[in-house]
């Protein structure tokens, strides 16, 4: 439990911002805090990109959230992305891609459908849906640790158990002293006086297939067998491997990042699903099979401000399958709150903590 204790402080571009969770979010922070000068420091329980910001897709798109509060977000996010890849030597594997639509069916051919080279006779491509200009990709776990590095944030392992005066309690009993602190805990930032954040799990699988599949993103309608349609995601890397998920569900939210894991069969049924799209992906050895639980709120958009009536304490969680995409801004944005007292390219409005009711526990 979470007592919020009062943290009035002038905060300064040289003071110690403490940032709770070491996912995307909280290494993007950590990264442009100290840009503006300030000395982070990134609590994180588990290991930094250990949870789903490891694990991700990674896919990015300019104006996918256009029409929603998270357009400009998205927006300003995608071409910071751009910019870090170049300034700090893209070694995430940032590339841009074609992106596709399509429809397959299991043990279905497809006729003389529209297709891509690389594909099987089962998959009709329907329409593009994105390009260079608007699509992208990085590889998560090298992004967000990378980010971290970049930071020169100081990385402490331990489990925040509450707000102390001036800082944060670790599980024993240390205090972290710090100016302002940030939670960025993903799913495992509910604590009293913040918003509920969901745990929606999600099953993924890494194949090393090799220059075999060119930059070409796949978003599907894939019927089973049985009748029930998924929506299989293929996302070819920079590094040679190819990023598919399909499966999802509400499973219980364990205490601890590192005791996620699959749900029975989930991994078994996405690989039958992968192999029969596609020869590479057919014969291409599987390098990870992955789950982790993306943070979502009630109304599905993230919490991302101050924490109403607690001088000095932030949030930033709950942006769902856009974390890795939105991260940058996100980051930036904080900074900006925590040592400016405003975000000087999104309007955080939407995003306040305070819009939506309070957990009680």
């Amino acid at each position: 439990m979470l007592l919020f204790q009062g943290m009035d402080r002038d905060i300064k571009p040289s003071r110690r911002i403490v940032i709770c969770g070491g996912g995307v979010i909280g290494a993007a922070i950590a990264y442009f805090l100290s840009l503006k000068g300030a000395r982070p420091v990134v609590i994180e329980r588990h290991e930094v990109a250990g949870a789903a910001s490891g694990k991700s897709g990674g896919f990015l798109a300019l104006d996918w959230c256009r029409g929603t509060p998270l357009d400009r977000l998205a927006r300003r996010s995608f071409a910071l992305h751009a910019e870090l890849a170049e300034t700090l030597g893209n070694p995430w594997g940032f590339r841009r891609l074609a992106t596709y639509a399509g429809q397959a069916a299991e043990g279905r051919s497809a006729g003389r459908p529209a297709r891509l080279p690389w594909l099987g006779d089962n998959v009709a491509i329907t329409g593009q849906i994105g390009g260079p200009e608007t699509t992208a990709l990085v590889e998560p776990h090298a992004f967000t640790t990378g980010l971290m590095r970049a930071s020169g944030a100081e990385v402490k392992r331990g489990t925040v158990v509450g707000l102390a005066e001036g800082g944060v309690t670790l599980e024993g009993g240390e205090i972290v002293p710090g100016d302002a602190v940030v939670i960025a805990m993903g799913p495992w930032s509910n604590f009293d006086g913040l918003p509920q954040v969901f745990g929606l799990k999600g099953h993924s699988l890494v194949f090393k297939t090799g220059d075999a599949i060119p930059a070409e993103a796949l978003f599907l309608e894939y019927q089973e067998a049985g009748g029930e349609v998924l929506t299989p995601e293929i996302f070819p890397r920079a590094d040679g491997t190819v990023w598919a998920c399909a499966i999802s569900s509400t499973a219980a939210l364990p205490r601890d990042p590192a005791d996620v894991a699959a749900d029975e069969g989930a991994h078994a049924r996405l690989e039958a699903l992968c192999r029969s799209l596609a020869p590479a992906l057919a014969e291409a050895p599987i390098v990870a099979r992955q789950a982790c639980f993306r943070p979502v709120t009630e109304d599905g958009l993230p919490l991302i401000g101050a924490v109403q009536g607690v001088d000095g304490v932030y949030v930033a969680t709950g942006h769902s399958v856009w974390g890795m995409l939105n991260a940058p801004a996100t980051g930036e944005a904080m900074a900006g709150l925590i040592l400016d007292g405003a975000a000087a390219h999104v309007d955080l409005a939407p995003f306040a903590p305070g819009r939506l009711r309070r957990s009680i526990q």
